[in-house]
């Protein structure tokens, strides 16, 4: 499938489409490894929440505030 085939699809094929590779990656036994960066942005973030300068919220709470 290329670029042309999926701006052809409509929004609930593309979403659909996007579910099965979820799925297809979510059942394979390869594990894939996180890039070099991400470890230095979890570290930046754990420096930050120590400081008091950022905090953890639950899903549930990040909900409540994106739908005020």
């Amino acid at each position: 499938m290329n670029a042309l085939e999926i701006e052809k699809m409509s929004t609930a094929q593309r979403l659909q489409a996007m579910e099965n590779l979820w799925d297809a990656l979510l059942h394979e036994k390869v594990e894939i490894e996180s890039p070099g960066w991400h470890q230095n942005v979890l570290i930046n973030r754990k420096k930050r929440i120590a400081a008091g300068e950022a905090e953890f919220l639950s899903l549930k709470e990040l909900k409540a505030i994106r739908d005020v």
